[in-house]
């Protein structure tokens, strides 16, 4: 049996000791600097941006909430990748401020949505609207008059 767990124990170890090795820290790497604004900034942008573009698709608010985190963080994740691997200097304090940024945009465009379209049967806060049971509905439909697709959710 310890034969079996052997090589995911040494697995784990050796992604264990790879994780925690970490680059130096640079003397111009401060937590103010401008370079993390911008990170703030542009996640914040990604994330707000794609809230506002994708709610009109869905009837429930938690898919454009997890399009946006997704996409924002997607790309910042990628963005420190793509300096760990040599095309520039990667930062987990860079990452931190594309976390903070991205739920900031994400609590501003989702703030927004709820003053603006308002919380009611046909739009609760997060969940999917309640249906009558008896009532048949297609799961998505096509052509409606503010958006080309609603997805149901």
């Amino acid at each position: 049996m310890l034969a079996r767990r052997k090589p995911r124990l040494v697995s784990c170890l050796a992604l264990t000791l790879a994780a925690t090795v970490t680059t130096p820290a640079h003397a111009d790497d401060d937590w103010w600097g401008r370079d993390k604004a911008l990170h703030f900034g542009v996640s914040a942008a990604l994330s707000a941006g794609t809230y506002a573009i994708a709610a009109p698709s869905f009837e429930a608010r938690y898919p454009p909430l997890l399009l946006g985190a997704g996409l924002s963080l997607t790309l910042g994740v990628g963005k420190e990748l793509a300096d760990l691997a040599g095309l520039g200097t990667p930062s987990w304090k860079d990452l931190t401020w594309d976390v903070i940024g991205t739920a900031a945009g994400l609590v501003l465009a989702y703030g927004l949505d709820l003053l603006i379209v308002g919380v009611s049967a046909e739009h609760p806060a997060l969940g999917a609207p309640t249906r009558n049971p008896t009532v048949q509905s297609r799961p998505w439909r096509l052509g409606t008059q503010h958006t080309p697709f609603v997805f149901r959710f």
